[in-house]
């Protein structure tokens, strides 16, 4: 009887744990907050690097852009000209 009891509640236990997240930039925004501190931590809450400058201003901080949003910054295709 004791195993069943200690098995449900071993995967009680392990599903219960905090999820760990899988991706660390959101893709809503182009601009994150890279904040440096005991937990560095990403806000990516910024849709220019102006605004974002403004909020990094004084602290220990640094804007990046978001190389997972859905509009992040490409270059631009390089075209190849045929031969005629």
């Amino acid at each position: 009887m004791r195993i069943p009891v200690l098995a449900i509640l071993a995967i009680a236990t392990i599903s219960a744990s905090a999820p760990a997240w899988a991706q660390t930039y959101g893709s809503d925004y182009p601009v994150c907050l890279r904040v440096y501190g005991p937990a560095t931590y990403y806000e990516c809450r910024y849709t220019s690097l102006a605004q974002c400058n403004l909020s990094a201003s004084g602290r220990a901080a640094q804007c990046v852009p978001n190389p997972y949003a859905s509009n992040a910054y490409q270059d631009r295709p390089v075209r190849k000209r045929g031969v005629y």
